[in-house]
């Protein structure tokens, strides 16, 4: 009889176990999980902000806010971000924007009907 108190007492040890550990248990803690892991996961982005385009001043200026790269008229400006968080260009490196868009435009006033340099191979 000894033999089977034994048995009967391992069941009842797997049945708790099974209890805490198995379905019902881990339902409950997947639940209360689910909002942490959810915070965890990367953030879905819709994809890459669209360029700003417009035309000023009778200048076609083309933006991506992103990358911080300026076309006027489909030619490249160069655009620095400075440690503050503003930008300056090439064509008025003595002030500086806080927007790449600002940035453009205040180029176009400066050249007025000039075209940019088309930029060429730097070979270092």
């Amino acid at each position: 009889m000894h033999a089977s108190a034994s048995a009967s007492a391992t069941r009842t040890r797997r049945a708790f176990l099974r209890t805490v550990f198995g379905g019902a248990a881990l339902a409950g803690t997947a639940a209360a999980l689910a909002p942490v892991l959810r915070a965890r996961r990367p953030r879905q982005t819709l994809g890459p902000a669209p360029l700003t385009e417009e035309t000023y001043r009778g200048r076609h200026i083309s933006v991506d806010p992103v990358a911080a790269v300026v076309h006027i008229d489909g030619r490249p400006l160069h655009v620095m971000r400075r440690a503050d968080g503003s930008y300056l260009s090439a064509v008025n490196h003595f002030q500086s924007y806080g927007t790449p868009l600002e940035l453009a435009r205040a180029a176009v006033d400066e050249l007025g009907t000039t075209q940019l340099a088309l930029a060429t191979p730097h070979h270092g």
